[in-house]
């Protein structure tokens, strides 16, 4: 049973099938085009996403928008101190503001970032900045269906390869991305962050934590490391933190807000001026960072509410029972389930299309298409020039959506398994010219099709 009730709520709809084609081909066949008024349970994404507290609308009510010396940026300080252990921060407006920030003022031309696996604009950024993005999963994580309790892990073999390839010389900075979303939304356990964190101090390079969902993966810490079976979420939490010397954080995930994110720095040195600087060049002055008063009141709650034990712990079960309710209707789902998410493998679900079709952009316009539920592809459209398979994220904003919606998600994706062979692959007839975000606007057709997109 959940331990809050509805304070607000939203109408939505669901667009008649001829109008849901139609929306489909006016984007692209880019869900990201679609308007959200055309979409029925939006889980393209959970950031930002979620529904705020009474507690956190009360806190936005008296947020304080003084430019500099603002009491909501020492609210939201504190926070950050006594949730995640980081005694100073260069807040932002989101978490790739942070990222701009920190790989910024880390990465140089010719560099190598490790990370268990960069996400999107992680890896963009560090491409940015003249470096180059190396992934360091461990050999569980590529596998759907291994039992393996920490599939987020690092390989630190694999990362000691790259050093000795590279020279520790070019290896500014070790990232650890709890959970890892690039891989599933799967956790990292304490332990594997203990020998990152060993690994990045023998090369002299920064060690950053990637702490967007830090809460749901202190929960399954909780759940599945036995030397933390009796510990609270907000103490795994600290633990798990404390090898880090800086984080990322986007308030969008964990921070349960709509907007903000901040980079975390354990000592007030070059990197915390280096960050600062920049900080106030790119997002704004040092007690706001681009963020309103309001919000950083609100981001100073949701920290907090974040790591209550009932809060996470039913986050993370209807994440489960989504994945349960896929799996029950043959949906080729990843498991296990991760804290924010489903990930379907679309290679499993729709064999007939070739890889290079994008069989997961298929899926996904297929899941809009059959019932105006709107995901996101995490393979090869997503991530060009690798050779990840092609999932499927079903991300499941906070605080929002009911059973019967999840019921309607996992009844949608059953029925494009059950037509799969009717389903067509795609081409991309245009794409940015930066590679690593180019699912966020690029514009496809299908391969039997003879018209192009209209956008």
């Amino acid at each position: 049973m959940r331990s809050y009730k509805a304070a607000m709520v939203e109408p939505v709809r669901l667009l008649a099938r001829e109008d849901r084609e139609a929306a489909l081909r006016e984007a692209g066949f880019n869900v990201f085009n679609l308007d959200s008024a055309d979409v029925f349970v939006d889980l393209l994404t959970d950031s930002g996403t979620g529904t705020m507290s009474t507690a956190q609308w009360a806190a936005l009510m008296e947020g304080d928008e003084a430019y500099a010396g603002s009491d909501s940026f020492r609210e939201l300080r504190d926070a950050v101190r006594d949730v995640m252990g980081f005694e100073h921060l260069v807040p932002a407006h989101q978490g790739r503001g942070a990222e701009n920030v920190l790989y910024g003022a880390l990465v140089d031309d010719g560099d190598v970032v490790l990370n268990n696996a960069h996400f999107d604009t992680t890896r963009a950024h560090v491409a940015a900045n003249g470096g180059e993005p190396v992934d360091c999963p461990v050999p569980e994580a590529r596998d759907g269906d291994s039992d393996h309790p920490f599939k987020g892990n690092f390989d630190v073999d694999a990362a000691r390869e790259v050093v000795d390839d590279v020279g520790a010389e070019n290896v500014p900075a070790v990232v650890l991305t709890v959970t890892n979303n690039s891989m599933a939304g799967q956790p990292v356990s304490v332990a594997n962050t203990r020998e990152v964190a060993a690994f990045a101090d023998q090369i002299d390079a920064t060690f950053v934590v990637d702490a967007c969902r830090f809460a749901e993966n202190a929960h399954f810490v909780g759940r599945r490391e036995d030397e933390f079976a009796d510990c609270s979420v907000a103490a795994v939490a600290r633990e798990q933190l404390s090898y880090a010397d800086a984080c990322v954080m986007s308030g969008k995930k964990d921070g349960l807000v709509n907007v903000g994110g901040f980079v975390g720095l354990r000592e007030r040195g070059d990197l915390y001026e280096q960050c600062r600087q920049r900080g106030i060049l790119y997002e704004g002055f040092s007690t706001y960072g681009g963020m309103s008063g309001r919000d950083m009141a609100a981001f100073a709650v949701g920290l907090r509410e974040a790591v209550d034990p009932p809060y996470v712990a039913e986050r993370v079960a209807q994440v489960e029972a989504l994945a349960d309710a896929l799996a029950d209707r043959g949906v080729p789902v990843y498991r296990p389930a991760g804290g924010h998410a489903v990930y379907v493998n679309a290679n499993d679900a729709l064999p007939h299309i070739p890889r290079g079709d994008y069989p997961g952009q298929a899926f996904v316009c297929e899941l809009y298409r059959e019932g105006g539920v709107r995901a996101v592809e995490l393979g090869r459209f997503a991530f060009p020039g690798t050779d990840r398979d092609d999932l499927v994220r079903l991300a499941v904003p906070r605080r929002t959506y009911g059973p019967d919606h999840l019921e309607h998600v996992a009844d949608t994706a059953a029925a494009v398994c059950e037509r799969g062979e009717a389903v067509s692959g795609f081409e991309v007839v245009s794409e940015p010219a930066m590679p690593e975000l180019r699912h966020f606007s690029a514009e496809l057709r299908p391969v039997d099709a003879a018209e192009t997109p209209s956008r």
